[in-house]
């Protein structure tokens, strides 16, 4: 059947727009290594959020479905980079004006005194306008235990402004899923604005050597066989010892073996070739702390600098 001009421009434009959102998809297919049921929760909100925009477009009864997020995972299993793609995927169907992720924590948003807590709270509120604002271990806003606390002052303000500004803003709330459970409890409030719940589960020890060689091959290193078996065997170890943060924990371990390696490589830096400044050997791995001690981890193989799945 032949097309008319009055439908042509809206079925072009109709694909414009779910390819755009393909394209976000495709990057954090290729960005993320595992997360398959996050992805698909993912894919299955863009579904929703590309028909509702046509059904619009069709002059159809429609309301703007609720986009407030939560996001329960252990550190290091994602939350931020999907944040990240959800806001491009948000901006590109014209959900919120600005594809960009404001991210704050208790200390950003809760005041010390009386009086504090509110322009603070607001603040945050009015920088993230446009765009979503991601909430990391938003549970830490409530602590009933302080009767001095001011935390139920900012979420009394989120509560407000996600019901009545949502046409502005997303909140997605993150952190570990029992707190983040009993948060809700608490806050009733806070938990029926919340449409869409997303658990980032743990990554295998495949996935995390999956991941290391991506962030390698980002930064043009590369592991030789016997290094990457040496890898394996420090996640191993590493997984079972504190405060590992899987993503950001293997960023760590690799910037600490590029360390080694170049501490390595120093001495001769004047004949070395181009295979020399791209290799990881297993010796620059097993210098690890994690390979001689066994009872505890020392300060080298701590967690603590920022990755990007975070």
């Amino acid at each position: 059947m032949a097309q008319t001009t009055e439908t042509l421009p809206e079925k072009v434009k109709a694909l414009d727009d779910a390819d755009a959102v393909e394209a976000v998809l495709s990057e954090l297919d290729e960005e993320l290594v595992g997360l398959d049921p996050v992805k698909e929760r993912i894919r299955e909100m863009a579904a929703l959020l590309v028909i509702d925009k046509l059904r619009r477009e069709a002059g159809l009864e429609s309301s703007r479905p609720s986009l407030h997020m939560t996001f329960t995972g252990n550190p290091g299993t994602g939350k931020t980079t999907v944040a990240l793609k959800m806001a491009e995927i948000l901006h590109r169907l014209g959900y919120i004006p600005k594809p960009k992720v404001v991210s704050v924590t208790r200390d950003d948003l809760v005041g010390q005194y009386v009086g504090h807590t509110a322009p603070k709270t607001r603040d945050v509120l009015k920088r993230a306008k446009g765009g979503v604002l991601f909430i990391d271990e938003a549970y830490y806003l409530y602590r009933p235990e302080n009767e001095r606390d001011y935390g139920q002052e900012s979420i009394e303000i989120l509560l407000q402004v996600m019901e009545t500004e949502r046409d502005d803003l997303v909140v997605v709330l993150a952190g570990y899923k029992d707190r983040m459970d009993t948060f809700f409890r608490s806050n009733p409030g806070m938990g029926s604005r919340v449409a869409h719940h997303l658990h980032f589960p743990d990554f295998t020890v495949d996935e995390l050597v999956q991941i290391a060689d991506l962030m390698m091959g980002q930064q043009q290193y590369e592991f030789e066989d016997e290094a990457r078996d040496a890898f394996r065997e420090y996640i191993e170890r590493r997984v079972e010892r504190p405060r590992f943060a899987y993503g950001r924990s293997i960023r760590n371990a690799i910037d600490r073996s590029r360390m080694r390696q170049a501490g390595r490589l120093y001495e001769r830096r004047d004949e070395l070739t181009r295979e020399d400044l791209v290799t990881i050997k297993a010796e620059d791995i097993r210098g690890s702390s994690l390979f001689s001690d066994e009872d505890g981890e020392s300060s080298a193989d701590d967690d603590t600098a920022p990755g990007n799945q975070s």
